[in-house]
């Protein structure tokens, strides 16, 4: 039997008044094999919140970073200045996109990227397993409905002129049953199906802003999840909205739970 601790260094929501948060998410996820950070916030402040929660990032093998926007990747220069080892899993369509956001005014949403050696550089596009029982999910296709908060993000196509965020840049990560979604902007559906491993745990954002979603389809999406993953347990904050958390949980009762800053899972895993 192995063992598996997640636990929540960034997120828009905390309970504990020792943390920060921000709009950001960022998850040290350790298993008995390796240390992995899921994506690193929208700046330094997971890299304090792991110091006042006793975890030592030094001991991190990789950094995943999910997608090219500010919230997740924001941190990655500090991380990178304070670990000297862990390799870097992103999308190239991370890196070179420029990324934006419509809500209130057209504003960049592009995180800013640090050099990174490329002996620590793993520019993934496509689906791979890229360490022992680590396997990294890409070209995600979005058969199921995505997202409407969407509509609100473009990227740079070039002449002044934006186009529609296709999310070619977005990764998710699976170990040991855990899928990381990181914001899910290709559809938690979607990812879901992309993911050919059997699922226990579901851990990110959903991007079910709430304002966006119709309650209706938030109901018909929570009914999918509970009668095609009865098995899974949903995990999420970040851009979950408090009203779609609310009306999902009514459908998946325990089957779906928030989190926050400070946050931790500990899981005893036996045969998948």
């Amino acid at each position: 039997m192995k063992r598996m601790t997640w636990t929540v260094l960034s997120d828009n929501r905390t309970d504990n008044p020792e943390l920060e948060m921000e709009h950001g998410l960022s998850i040290l996820l350790e298993t008995e094999e390796r240390n992995i950070l899921l994506d690193t916030g929208a700046s330094d402040m997971f890299i304090r919140n792991a110091e006042r929660l006793g975890v030592d990032l030094d001991d991190v093998d990789y950094v995943f970073i999910s997608h090219g926007h500010s919230d997740h990747a924001g941190g990655l220069r500090y991380f990178l200045e304070q670990n000297q080892r862990a390799k870097v899993i992103v999308s190239p369509h991370a890196i070179s996109g420029r990324f934006f956001s419509r809500r209130g005014r057209l504003h960049s949403i592009t995180a800013v990227w640090p050099d990174i050696a490329a002996e620590r550089l793993m520019m993934i596009d496509g689906s791979c397993e890229i360490d022992n029982g680590l396997y990294v999910i890409a070209c995600i296709p979005q058969v199921c409905p995505i997202p409407q908060g969407n509509q609100n993000l473009c990227v740079e196509a070039g002449g002044g002129s934006y186009a529609p965020d296709d999310f070619r840049h977005e990764l998710a990560l699976y170990a040991d049953g855990l899928l990381f979604t990181g914001c899910a902007h290709s559809g938690l559906e979607n990812i879901l199906e992309a993911c050919p491993f059997p699922v226990k745990q579901v851990v990110g954002g959903f991007h079910l802003l709430d304002g966006y979603e119709e309650d209706k389809d938030l109901f018909v999406l929570a009914e999918r999840l509970k009668t095609n993953h009865p098995r899974t347990h949903f995990y999420t904050s970040h851009c979950t909205g408090n009203h779609a958390l609310m009306v999902m949980q009514d459908v998946m009762k325990e089957q779906l739970q928030p989190f926050s800053c400070g946050f931790r899972k500990k899981e005893s895993i036996t045969s998948l």
